[in-house]
């Protein structure tokens, strides 16, 4: 059983406004020290963000219990503060002049390289990384992921309003991405030493700052023998985190198992999946990578299920999974309970909806 770990991202808005706010020196320390039962704290691109990151986890329940804490945690911390946590792919409203960076080297670094797109970087992601035993496995994973990494950002769409609109995209989070040099689905790799020199010439190019500049929707971490799942939106809740996670643990799993081939699947319809999986989310057709046509969401998910039934039965993770595809059936993944929570009260009831749904 390959493990799994989890980091999530988190605004801190204003709770009068619903802007995004800075936390001063001293609320920052507070924040950065929070470590619930051993989730560890750390800043994130912007200043009016934060990042929480899991203990290596082997079970839903576990993974689901940590995350809990966790938020539970930053909504205790944050009271008397003058600040409201949401996990929102997009923050709803954005202030006119350009966003604050952390202070942090590496981002202002890249702040400095980058200040039309860092300006008003106010996206949040959720991350996952699956054990592997090597790199030359983990290359097989990201070759048998890329077909269904577009039903990953369509489950966790979560970023439709974006300065005070609706974008008519569930995901806007993942077309804002799309600024960025290097981003998208990730090209088909022969091997290991493959993947190794192409990042390296990627890296040998002057719009490359470093590692951590890939901005792949999956690549081979540098830091843990791990891959790194990057596709989906920041999550409402904890319990729609947990259910990715081991989504794309099944998916690495059953890679790693039956060792698929990607190779005739053409980048310009996996580039148009990625695109209308960020347009529809999961209330319109999905693309097929393999044909280019269209199927149902439904459709889709049902072929999911039947691909990752196996790991998912060896995981022990099949119950958690089925239950929560029931659950999006009837009450919708991010970007559809956003959606709904505006028809009631507009941005307003959007913010207040998701600062009720983190600790819910």
């Amino acid at each position: 059983m390959s493990t799994f770990g989890i980091e999530e991202e988190f605004f801190l808005l204003h709770p009068e406004t619903g802007l995004p706010a800075v936390p001063d020196a001293a609320a920052s320390n507070m924040l950065m020290s929070i470590n619930a039962a051993g989730n560890a704290t750390q800043p994130e691109f912007l200043a009016c963000q934060v990042e929480s990151a899991t203990p290596v986890c082997s079970d839903g329940a576990g993974a689901l219990a940590l995350l809990r804490e966790f938020r539970k945690e930053l909504a205790r911390t944050v009271q008397g503060l003058d600040l409201m946590p949401v996990s929102l792919g997009t923050v709803p409203l954005i202030p006119a002049q350009a966003a604050r960076i952390a202070d942090e080297q590496r981002y202002l670094r890249l702040h400095e390289f980058l200040p039309g797109i860092s300006s008003d970087q106010y996206v949040s992601g959720l991350h996952i990384h699956v054990s592997i035993p090597d790199p030359e496995s983990g290359v097989v994973a990201l070759n048998g992921l890329r077909p269904w990494l577009p039903l990953l950002m369509a489950i966790g769409a979560n970023s439709p309003f974006w300065r005070g609109a609706d974008t008519g995209f569930a995901s806007w989070r993942s077309i804002h991405y799309r600024r960025w040099s290097v981003q998208g689905l990730q090209p088909h790799f022969a091997d290991a030493r493959d993947y190794e020199n192409r990042v390296a010439s990627l890296l040998s190019s002057d719009v490359v700052l470093d590692n951590g500049h890939i901005g792949w929707a999956a690549r081979l971490s540098t830091r843990y023998p791990t891959v790194e799942i990057r596709i989906s939106d920041a999550q409402l809740r904890s319990e729609d985190s947990v259910l990715l996670a081991l989504i794309v643990r099944a998916l690495v799993d059953t890679c790693l198992h039956t060792k698929p081939s990607d190779e005739n699947l053409l980048p310009e319809v996996l580039d148009l999946a990625y695109w209308q999986a960020a347009k529809h989310g999961m209330e319109g057709n999905q693309v097929l990578p393999a044909s280019g046509h269209a199927i149902t969401t439904d459709l889709l998910l049902t072929e999911l299920l039947n691909h990752i039934q196996g790991a998912l039965a060896r995981n022990g993770d099949s119950d958690f999974v089925v239950s929560g595809f029931e659950r999006l059936a009837r009450v919708g993944n991010g970007a559809r309970r956003q959606r709904e929570s505006f028809a009631q009260g507009g941005l307003r009831q959007v913010i207040d909806d998701a600062n009720q749904e983190l600790t819910a």
